[in-house]
């Protein structure tokens, strides 16, 4: 299985990626740096050629990541294949495997779980893309949420980008083009990745994860095209059932105390989803931490003197970690709300096609009868702009009862 298997519906962006690898093989046969090959070529590089910088947008869901990690692969391929004009990214060779799996000394792959990526940690991932590659092939820096670094943060990014480091790439990945510096886009080669259509996810979810044909392609659906989303609903019932609590609330909204009883429980099931995952990690990474320090043995053991402070880091950024799990949780449930509200507009417009929420097809078709497009567009834009109110670090609550009234008002 190659390693471009996993992109779904995305061939365009694949034949380019393909055709950069290529490229690559022959900037480090002449032993010129990426930049001095588009200079050398300009015409065959074009939108092909290797470059030291890019960017890859898309909706959530669509495997900007994904592409990331197989172009990162395919760079490092080491398959004897390819002197015979085989396909770089086999998936099978050393350097394809340990790049995926996160061993690879030369590829870097950095994801934040807080909401911000800040100068420190941008100025250590500059000082590593400044190395030359242990392997002799090419150092690759991935950096999977370029959208949340800070402006100072951005600013060291764009000094090395600007002035790369021989054999350096760098592959950003942020939702839309608006989410980088000008400054930084303009230096990048920009891939835009499409949704992938409900069949291809569903098809992925039916030969990769073993999931029943019936249930893949209600997960597709109702993922609306997100991948990981997708195979979560596919696979997790505590998910499937939360989603079904979201897709209530149109219903429930019928008074004043109806609106902020639902808001209080949309945020207090962000906020358990925060905790699981607390319980489940920030355990293990104080236990880790208090035993790399030297603390006592047994629980509540004594730490070493000078200590204290790295403690103190480290449960700073779990309390991060737990705001981005609950806004990350209530971002989902919205984007499944604003899913319903188009369902209704769709059935309002006697739009072809499947619903996205089909399985709710009575309870949409009830909302579509008692109101009109005009009002579900409103609401719609009151699922938005709640997103956005959360996006400016408003209350959870405070913006989500806003969101809850609003829908009631139509």
């Amino acid at each position: 299985m190659s390693v471009w298997d996993d992109l779904v519906g995305q061939e365009q962006v694949v034949e380019q990626l393909v055709a950069a690898a290529r490229s690559a093989r022959i900037v480090l046969a002449g032993g010129r740096t990426s930049g001095e090959e588009e200079q050398a070529a300009p015409a065959e590089a074009g939108t092909t050629g290797m470059t030291h910088a890019w960017l890859f947008t898309g909706p959530p869901g669509s495997g900007m990541s994904t592409a990331a990690r197989a172009f990162a692969a395919a760079l490092q391929c080491t398959s004897p294949d390819l002197d015979l004009g085989g396909i770089p990214g086999c998936g099978f060779c050393e350097g394809c495997h340990t790049a995926l799996i996160g061993s690879h000394a030369d590829v870097e792959s950095v994801r934040t779980d807080v909401l911000s990526i800040g100068v420190k940690e941008t100025r250590e991932l500059v000082r590593s893309a400044s190395m030359s590659p242990a392997g002799g092939r090419w150092q690759v820096i991935i950096l999977e949420d370029s959208d949340r670094l800070t402006e100072g943060a951005a600013n060291v990014l764009l000094k090395a980008i600007e002035e790369p480091a021989q054999r350096t790439v760098w592959l950003l990945c942020a939702p839309s083009v608006e989410d980088a510096l000008p400054t930084i886009r303009s230096r990048c080669r920009l891939l835009v990745l499409r949704t992938p259509p409900v069949s291809a996810v569903a098809d992925v979810l039916v030969r990769r994860d073993g999931v029943e044909p019936e249930m893949a392609l209600f997960a597709a659906r109702a993922a609306q095209g997100h991948i990981d989303r997708a195979r979560r609903l596919a696979l997790d019932p505590a998910a499937r059932e939360r989603r079904a609590e979201v897709l209530k609330l149109p219903l429930r909204v019928a008074d004043l105390g109806a609106c902020l009883a639902g808001a209080q429980a949309l945020v207090d099931a962000a906020t358990a989803d925060a905790k699981q995952v607390a319980e489940e990690v920030d355990t293990r990474e104080t236990d880790e931490l208090r035993a790399a320090l030297g603390a006592a043995a047994g629980v509540g053991g004594r730490m070493p003197r000078g200590t204290a402070g790295a403690m103190k880091d480290l449960e700073d950024r779990q309390k991060r970690r737990a705001t981005r799990t609950q806004r990350d949780t209530l971002d989902r449930a919205l984007i499944d709300l604003s899913s319903f509200y188009r369902d209704v507009l769709a059935v309002q417009f006697r739009a072809p096609g499947d619903l996205s929420n089909e399985e709710m097809r009575a309870a949409v078709e009830r909302v579509a009868g008692e109101s009109g497009p005009e009002r579900t567009l409103r609401r719609i834009e009151a699922v938005l702009d709640c997103r956005r109110a959360l996006e400016r670090n408003v209350a959870p609550l405070l913006a989500v009862e806003a969101m809850t009234v609003a829908l009631r008002a139509g």
